[in-house]
Order: structure tokens, then C-alpha cells, then sequence
């Protein structure tokens, strides 16, 4: 046994060694960056890679010529009516969307009180950016007064009261209308959808069930549905003389509808919450609200960022189709121009629906790239 562990003892101090001196030194490598690497990297690196750039770039260089000719080089910036975009090899009449931009923006809003809407519109942008940056401080009172004070002072301007001409819903259109059901849409969607979510998690049968009826009702029948009975079979059930704004009755039913998929997006950040954050609640003696408001929500929040603002864009989508009850929101009151006879051509229609699809798609975009930036911000995990 001993001359085992003396052979081993001799194998190991043959394979030892020491170095006597230091290594040469040596040039740091090359630092590799700039555009060529990036189109290495990003564009080149594999044979697939390669083929897929270039069918990418042939298709760019097919279709990306005839847009911006269409778009720019040969569009009609300026007339006053239909003549202006009439003839051969002419391209967009933005013409026609400088002519009825005012109408795009508010509808039939009366122009001498257009003020009222401009106004809210500032007062919405100074509220929610700073809520949006988080380095802006007083988030508490910037968000009191964007949920409180800020709805009263719209609804005060944007309808009349206390003094000011009133303005009937019917009159109001264009971006203004998208605007107005998206936002109550998505500010009562989120804070019910919660309530939902719990509810439907509850121990509590009469909770549980009435949570479920009431989401699996909504969900199961389109918004278009919904529109067209809360707008034609909702007075059927009335009295005689009790009528609800057809405005009024088109924002129940988006957030209702919004608020039952927001429950079931909020549900799934719940369940995948681990069980030991509920024990580790309870354990700390806190009570049911408590523990979710401090420790379940911020994080089952959190998870499902994707899935919310996904819920809010859809919701933004969908607030054309309040067209179907006689709203006349961005897209409604784009397509009722095009009866406009002074403005009658073949460029009128596609430039509007491409004016009306730019809009959405610089809210939509903005609202998914600041989804981004928060899931970045608010993302703990070790990596």
C-alpha cells in the first residue's frame, strides 16, 4: 500500500511544474466593431444568413422604388380640388389629406371651439409624459391628476359645461373619437382586468364564478357584436325617455371587452408567479391585499408587459369599428370624405387609407417600443 502511494507521489512531482519566467508579452487584440462587422454578424454569418440578406435586399429593391415614387417624387402636394391629382404617372394626393386634415383631426367638430380640443390634447401630454420618464419625480401627484382631475377637465372642454357652448357626441370625429375610446378603453381595462384576475383566482364561489361568466361572456362574442347591441337593442330594454349617448354606450362596451382579455393576460402573470412568493406573504403575516398589492402584482405585472400592451394595441385597432354604429372615428371619417365629389379620384382613396394607416402606426409602434424600454428597465433577473 505504501509503495502505491510512493509511486503515485513520483508520478505527480514528474508532472508538476513551475515556470521560472514570465510569458512574452503580447499586442491586446484586434478590437473587432464598425460597419463591416455588423454586416458580418448581423447580415453574413452563415450561408442561410447570406441567402436570406440578398432575397431581402432584391425584394427591398423591387418594391422600394415604385413606393417612394408613389409616396414622394411623383405625389401631388398641393390643390384645391380633384383636378389637381388627375392625369397619368401622378402618385399620392396628399392634396386631398392637407384639404381635410382638420377633419381627420376632430370630425365635425365646430371649428370656432376646436380650441377645447387642442387643450385637452396639451393637457394630456404634459400629464402623461412626465409619468411616462421614470426620472420625472412626484409620480404620485402627476398620476392623480392624470386619472382624476385630468378626466373631469376633459369631459368639462371637450362636451361644455360651466359656461361653455355645448357640443353634442355626434358631432365629434376623426382622431379626436379614436383617441377618446382608446384611452378610456385601456384606463379602465387594466385596473377592472385585475380585478378580474384575482376574482377568478378567488376562494370565494359567488367571486370566482361571476369573475368567469362575466369574462368568458365578453370574450366570447366580438367587439362588432357588442357595438351594434349596445347601440340598437340596448334602448329596447329602457323606458320610455331613459336613452344613454351612443358615445357613452360605444365606451361600456370597448372596455368591458378589453377587460375581459386583460383579465385572462393578467391571470397568466399570476400562475406563473412560484408558490413560495405567496407562502413567503403570508408567512410576513400579511393580509390578502397587501400581499398582492406588494408582493404578487408588481411582479405578475411585470411578466406580462408583452401581453398587456399587446391587449392595449389591439384595443387601439379596434376602435374603427365604432364606424358600424355611426361613430365616425380616424378611419370612419377618412372613408366619408371620399364622397366628397370636388375631391373625386383615383389616388384619393389609397393616399387616405395610407394617411389613416400611418397614424395608427405611429401610436402602435410608440406604445410597443415603450413596452420595450420598460420591460428593460424593470427587468431583475440575473443573467
Amino acid at each position: 500500500m505504501s509503495d502505491t502511494h510512493a509511486e503515485t507521489d513520483v508520478a505527480t512531482t514528474r508532472l508538476a511544474f513551475v515556470r521560472n519566467d514570465f510569458l512574452k508579452s503580447e499586442a491586446p487584440p484586434v478590437r473587432e466593431g464598425g460597419l463591416g462587422h455588423w454586416l458580418k454578424v448581423n447580415l453574413f454569418a452563415t450561408p442561410k444568413d447570406t441567402i436570406l440578406t440578398i432575397l431581402m435586399a432584391l425584394f427591398l429593391a423591387w418594391i422600394l422604388p415604385p413606393l417612394l415614387n408613389w409616396a414622394f417624387f411623383s405625389a401631388v402636394w398641393d390643390g384645391s380640388n380633384r383636378e389637381a391629382c388627375l392625369g397619368e404617372g401622378r402618385g399620392a394626393c396628399w392634396a386631398f389629406v392637407d384639404a381635410k386634415f382638420a377633419q381627420f383631426m376632430y370630425g365635425r367638430y365646430p371649428i370656432d371651439e376646436r380650441w377645447r380640443v387642442d387643450l385637452t390634447a396639451i393637457l394630456l401630454i404634459v400629464s402623461l409624459v412626465p409619468l411616462a420618464i421614470p426620472s420625472v419625480p412626484y409620480k404620485k401627484f402627476n398620476a392623480i391628476f392624470l386619472l382624476v382631475v385630468f378626466p373631469i377637465i376633459a369631459f368639462i372642454l371637450l362636451t361644455g359645461q360651466f359656461g361653455l357652448r355645448p357640443v353634442r357626441t355626434d358631432l365629434w370625429g376623426g382622431l379626436l373619437v379614436t383617441l377618446v375610446v382608446a384611452i378610456v378603453g385601456i384606463v379602465v381595462s387594466l385596473p377592472l382586468g385585475v380585478l378580474l384576475a384575482l376574482g377568478r383566482r378567488s376562494h370565494l364561489p359567488f367571486v370566482k364564478y361571476a369573475s368567469i361568466v362575466f369574462i368568458e361572456f365578453w370574450r366570447g362574442v366580438p367587439l362588432i357584436t357588442i357595438l351594434f347591441m349596445s347601440s340598437v337593442m340596448l334602448p329596447l330594454f329602457l323606458p320610455d325617455g331613459v336613452t344613454f349617448d351612443k358615445l357613452l354606450r360605444a365606451l361600456v362596451g370597448v372596455a368591458f371587452f378589453a377587460s375581459a382579455y386583460m383579465a385572462e393576460v393578467i391571470r397568466g402573470g399570476l400562475q406563473a408567479i412560484p408558490k413560495g412568493q405567496y407562502e413567503a406573504a403570508d408567512a410576513m403575516g400579511l393580509s390578502y391585499w397587501q400581499k398582492m398589492r406588494l408582493i404578487i402584482l408588481p411582479q405578475a405585472l411585470t411578466m406580462v408587459i408583452p401581453g398587456i400592451v399587446n391587449t392595449f394595441i389591439g384595443l387601439f385597432k379596434d376602435t374603427s369599428l365604432v364606424l358600424i354604429i355611426g361613430i365616425f372615428d380616424l378611419l370612419g371619417i377618412v372613408q366619408l370624405n371620399f364622397a366628397d365629389p370636388n375631391w373625386a379620384a383615383p389616388q384619393t382613396a389609397i393616399t387616405g387609407f395610407a394617411f389613416a394607416a400611418l397614424v395608427y402606426f405611429v401610436f402602435c409602434f410608440g406604445m410597443s417600443k415603450y413596452s420595450l424600454y420598460m420591460e428593460r428597465r424593470l427587468d431583475t433577473s440575473h443573467r
